[in-house]
């Protein structure tokens, strides 16, 4: 059952410039990947592993 639980990311618990209050629900790896488009197109960070590792490590189960 673990792969059919929602995750969540929420940019409000990350300071921002844009003081951005986007959050993104989904399976891990739909959240994953348009967190990562959105981290990218709004707030101008490079897609690396990286990235995507902090990503996936701030997500919470919905």
């Amino acid at each position: 059952m673990a792969s059919t639980l929602r995750k969540v990311a929420d940019c409000r618990k990350f300071p921002s410039e844009k003081n951005c209050t986007l959050t993104i629900s989904g399976t891990e790896e739909e959240v994953v990947k348009a967190a990562t488009e959105h981290a990218i197109s709004s707030h101008g960070h490079k897609d690396t592993p990286e990235l995507r590792s902090q990503i996936r490590a701030m997500l919470e189960t919905e």
